[in-house]
């Protein structure tokens, strides 16, 4: 089982899109600044997770979610969703 997950930086808002197999270690290693894409951006919380099958599908909606088209959709699901 892969993850999709999007995470939401507390500190400046902006969103992070990545794909796991394991979700909860992932999200530690977000926190503790393991990653540097997210490292100057902590603490990050999940705001949407999609569970598939295989590898394959979850990089698929990984690239769907990080296109023009996907970070479109997911500012404007958002904005709804969460108070600034």
């Amino acid at each position: 089982m892969f993850f999709l997950y999007v995470l939401q930086s507390l500190k400046d808002k902006r969103t992070y899109v990545g794909h796991t197999a394991n979700m909860e270690r992932r999200l530690c290693e977000h926190n503790s600044g393991k990653v540097l894409a997210t490292k100057s951006r902590r603490p990050l919380k999940i705001l949407k997770t999609e569970i598939f099958k295989t590898l394959i599908e979850a990089k698929k909606r990984e690239l769907y979610w990080k296109s023009g088209a996907g970070r479109k959709k997911l500012k404007e699901f958002f904005k709804k969703e969460i108070p600034r």
